[in-house]
C-alpha cells in the first residue's frame, strides 16, 4: 500500500524475504526511512496486509495455514487515493529473482458487529535501526518486560502473575509467586539478578504492596508496611528499593532499604510524581511529574536533592529508564490531551541521548498502560522490550 509511486513515498507492505523472514514494513511519511516489525513466525505459505483507518496490520499463517495476527500494527496516514499492489524484490542491484503469487484477493470487508478482542504483543526494538522483532503474540492481556542480566530471558505479568520467555521467542513459562497471584505491572530484577521485586495486591486490603521473592520463585516476603506502594526501581549497589506511594492522600516517590525498614519520602507536592528508577551510575533517581502541568521528566539525586526538569516539550512524557551504559534514556509519550496513562492510545516511544538531550523515534505504537512501565532494557543497551496492543475482529482469527 503506497501514497504515490515515488520512490520515498509513504508506504506498508507485508513481505516475505527469501531466508523466510516475514515483516510488515512500512515508512510513515514521504522521504523517511523504512522500519521492519519481524514476524515469529518463519516461511509463512500465507499473508495478509489490513488498513483500518490509519492502523496497519499483518497477518501470517502460522500451524495448518490458519492465518494469524503476527502481532504489532503501524500507523500510516494514507490520503485520498493511494496505490494497492504486488512485487518482487531482489535486495541486490545485479541479480533478478522471480516469484508467485497465487489465491490473491484485495478486498473491503464487511462491517463487523462482533465487539472487538484485546491481542498483546510482546516485541524488542533496536534502538540502531529501530526495526522491532515480535516474541509473543496472545490474544490476552500482558504487561510490562523486564530483561534479565544474562540477556536470554524476558519477565512480564497477565492475569496477575509473572512469566518468563526467551527473549528469543518460545513457550512462557509460569513463575511460583507464592501468595502473590494478583501482581500488577510494577516488579523488576535485582542488580545482581538472584531476585524479583513485585506489586502484589492479594492480601488484605487488597491494595498494592512490594514484596521481594527468588528470580526462581518462591515465597514472597514483605517489604513495604503501608500501601499502596508501586515498585519501581532498585539501586544499583542492591540496598535500596525506590517506589511510587500514596501517603495520607498524596502521591510521593519514596525510597526503602531492600531488606526492608523505614521508608523514606523524596518528593511531596500537590501533582502526581511517579515512575522512579535509578541512573545505573546511582547518581540519580529519575522520574515523571506533574508538578509544572503537563507529564515530564525529572530527575533528583537519590536523597531527594538537585531537582532537575529533563524534558520540556508539549507532551505528556512517562516511565523513564536509563541504558545500562548510561547513554540512553527510554520513555513513553503521550498527547497532551491524555489524563494519567491509560491503556488503548496511541502513544510513541522516545528515546533520548543522556550526554547532549537529542530526541528520536523508537516506535509509535497502539498502548500505553503496561507497554513499558518498568526497567526493560537488555543488559547489553542495544535494545527494549515492550508491549504493544491491538483491538481487533474476533471473526478474521
Amino acid at each position: 500500500m503506497r501514497q504515490s509511486l515515488d520512490a520515498d513515498s509513504a508506504y506498508a507492505d507485508a513481505a516475505l524475504h527469501g531466508d523466510g523472514l516475514a515483516a510488515l514494513q512500512y515508512r510513515d511519511s514521504k522521504g523517511e526511512t523504512t522500519h521492519d516489525i519481524h514476524s515469529n513466525i518463519n516461511g509463512p505459505k500465507r499473508l495478509r496486509i489490513e488498513k483500518h483507518g490509519d492502523t496497519i496490520t499483518m497477518s501470517v499463517s502460522g500451524e495448518g495455514g490458519k492465518l494469524q495476527f503476527a502481532g504489532g500494527s503501524v500507523h500510516v496516514e494514507l490520503k485520498g487515493s493511494y496505490y494497492v499492489g504486488i512485487g518482487v524484490c531482489s535486495h541486490e542491484k545485479d541479480l533478478i529473482e522471480t516469484a508467485a503469487f497465487s489465491n490473491v484477493e484485495l478486498a473491503t470487508p464487511h462491517p463487523d458487529a462482533a465487539e472487538p478482542v484485546l491481542f498483546s504483543t510482546l516485541e524488542t526494538v533496536s534502538i540502531s535501526s529501530t526495526d522491532r522483532q515480535i516474541v509473543s503474540v496472545v490474544q490476552d492481556h500482558i504487561e510490562a518486560p523486564n530483561w534479565t542480566s544474562d540477556g536470554k530471558t524476558l519477565i512480564y505479568n497477565g492475569g496477575g502473575k509473572l512469566y518468563r520467555i526467551p527473549a528469543a521467542g518460545g513457550k512462557p513459562d509460569l513463575i511460583d509467586t507464592g501468595f502473590a497471584i494478583r501482581c500488577n505491572n510494577d516488579h523488576g530484577i535485582s542488580p545482581d539478578g538472584t531476585q524479583l521485586v513485585v506489586s502484589d495486591q492479594s492480601q488484605d486490603p487488597h491494595q498494592s504492596i512490594i514484596y521481594t521473592l527468588p528470580i526462581s520463585g518462591g515465597a514472597p516476603k514483605r517489604i513495604t508496611d503501608k500501601f499502596p506502594s508501586y515498585w519501581h526501581g532498585w539501586s544499583p549497589d542492591g540496598k535500596t528499593l525506590a517506589f511510587c506511594g500514596q501517603r495520607d492522600g498524596k502521591f510521593g516517590i519514596f525510597t526503602i532499604p531492600a531488606a526492608g525498614g523505614e521508608e523514606t519520602r523524596l518528593t511531596t507536592t500537590d501533582g502526581l510524581d511517579d515512575g522512579p528508577d535509578y541512573s545505573p551510575d546511582g547518581s540519580h533517581i529519575y522520574f515523571n511529574s506533574d508538578r509544572t502541568g503537563l507529564m515530564q521528566i525529572w530527575r533528583m539525586a537519590p536523597d531527594g536533592s538537585g531537582l532537575e526538569q529533563i524534558t520540556k516539550d508539549d507532551a505528556n512524557n512517562w516511565f523513564a529508564h536509563i541504558s545500562p551504559n548510561g547513554k540512553w534514556m527510554v520513555y513513553l509519550t503521550y498527547d497532551k490531551s491524555v489524563k494519567g496513562h491509560p491503556p488503548n492510545k496511541n502513544v510513541v516511544l522516545r528515546l533520548m541521548s543522556v550526554a547532549d538531550g537529542k530526541i528520536t523515534i523508537l516506535a509509535k505504537l497502539f498502548g500505553g498502560q503496561g507497554t513499558i512501565n518498568v526497567p526493560s532494557w537488555s543488559p547489553d543497551s542495544t535494545h527494549v522490550a515492550f508491549v504493544s496492543y491491538e483491538l481487533l475482529s474476533p471473526t478474521r482469527y
